[in-house]
């Protein structure tokens, strides 16, 4: 299976979806309807950030599926390969549920669930990763042709005994004269198998995309107490009167068989699975850009700034505004100067200073107050200036770049 999301394509035909390019065995999604009535019997902006977009993107942009799945019904994960595969191809309706975790056989990574094995093929020259196991050929029985010794005489233990026999003979291909049989609408010969399917075994066969799902027929129908049987490379049909047709849950069979591991795991990080986790979330509707005036708010208990444009923040980061003795002072003010670097040098409070190169200078006051990069710290939030507001680098270019000359500025406690 070609695991590529991106890459997928779908045709419907004949109430069969294809998904993809797929080697003849590989399932097709079959009509979901038909699938439940054939199993039915069994079942804050960190500082200096830029700023952000006036209309923001759709959530959308930055959704995915899953990558993972946890299954109540069973207490298992299933994901990746796996989950692509299964999700694409019916999930629990083609296949059942996940029932162990992945393993290790025969080289490879498995995993079973309620009606199917899924095989980790990463090799496979046609990209198809996932195979389906051939689980109907390990349901063959050692041979017994004719009946064994039955303790007692009753006639229970000779029907049984019998019946396990007739099982077994119907792993015998047909022979020449059986198999010249003309094909109609209640019988059909297939000769990759040497076996036939008949009535309603197949027209769920046929229905469910016949070898592409089930496989070929490898027994005749056969009957144990009371039940009609037949199996196939990758399943097996039953039904019984006044009962349609069901898919046997080989898989939970085969696990109990080999004694594999089916307790419930822990869910960990993956979410439950529903059907949700695959819609997209509808684009987020574009917001209207702000407008008004474009103004400046700067916190000194907080030491936190604000750039707004009308009552609608635009950005914002935490400060250095004056430390004690050198107090930022509060008020309204205007900027009336820019300077995209000066070296500030002098003498405040009896403190000599010398700073070179100051980027993104933008003074507010007659006497020296700026609010300008700061490249020297990075202890925004406490106040460590002469008087000045520091800014992140980045938080002040962009800054520079929105507020004109003429901007007010609110400064308070």
């Amino acid at each position: 299976m070609d695991t590529n999301r991106g890459d997928e394509r779908r045709q419907r035909f004949g109430g069969v979806f294809e998904r993809g390019a797929r080697p003849p065995w590989a399932p097709r999604l079959v009509v979901f309807g038909l699938l439940a009535l054939l199993l039915s019997p069994a079942a804050t902006m960190a500082q200096g950030t830029s700023p952000p977009a006036i209309q923001p993107a759709s959530t959308a942009d930055n959704w995915a599926p899953p990558s993972s799945v946890f299954v109540p019904a069973t207490g298992q994960t299933i994901a990746g390969a796996f989950l692509d595969f299964w999700h694409g191809n019916g999930a629990a309706t083609a296949y059942g549920n996940p029932i162990t975790p992945e393993l290790q056989q025969n080289g490879h990574t498995v995993q079973y669930l309620d009606y199917a094995r899924f095989e980790l093929w990463p090799d496979d020259p046609n990209g198809n990763v996932v195979h389906l196991g051939s689980i109907g050929t390990e349901l063959r029985p050692y041979t017994v042709l004719r009946p064994p010794p039955v303790m007692g005489s009753s006639a229970k233990g000779r029907d049984t005994a019998n019946e396990m026999v007739k099982a077994a003979r119907a792993w015998l291909p047909l022979d020449a004269k059986a198999a010249a049989r003309p094909t109609d609408d209640t019988w059909r010969y297939v000769p990759a198998t040497k076996h036939s399917v008949a009535n309603g075994f197949k027209a769920l066969w046929e229905r469910t995309g016949d070898v592409n799902y089930l496989g070929n027929p490898l027994t005749e129908e056969f009957i144990l107490q009371g039940v009609t049987y037949q199996v196939f490379e990758r399943g097996e049909l039953a039904w019984s009167r006044g009962k349609a047709p069901w898919l046997v849950p080989v898989g939970d069979q085969l696990a109990k068989r080999y004694k594999l591991p089916t307790a419930p795991v822990a869910q960990g990080d993956s979410p439950t699975y529903s059907e949700d986790l695959w819609t997209p979330p509808a684009p987020a509707k574009p917001q209207p850009a702000p407008s008004g005036e474009r103004w400046i708010e700067v916190n000194l208990s907080t030491q936190y700034l604000i750039a707004w444009q009308g009552n609608v923040s635009v950005n914002e980061t935490y400060v250095s505004t004056g430390r004690a003795g050198f107090d930022t002072p509060a008020g309204t003010f205007y900027i009336n100067n820019k300077l995209v670097s000066q070296t500030m040098a002098g003498v405040i409070g009896g403190e000599e200073y010398n700073v070179p190169d100051v980027p993104w200078v933008m003074y507010f006051t007659d006497v020296g107050h700026a609010l300008h990069g700061t490249y020297w710290h990075n202890n925004f939030g406490t106040p460590m200036s002469h008087g000045c507001v520091n800014l992140p680098m980045d938080f002040a270019e962009w800054l520079y770049g929105w507020a004109n000359i003429g901007t007010r500025v609110e400064i308070h406690s």
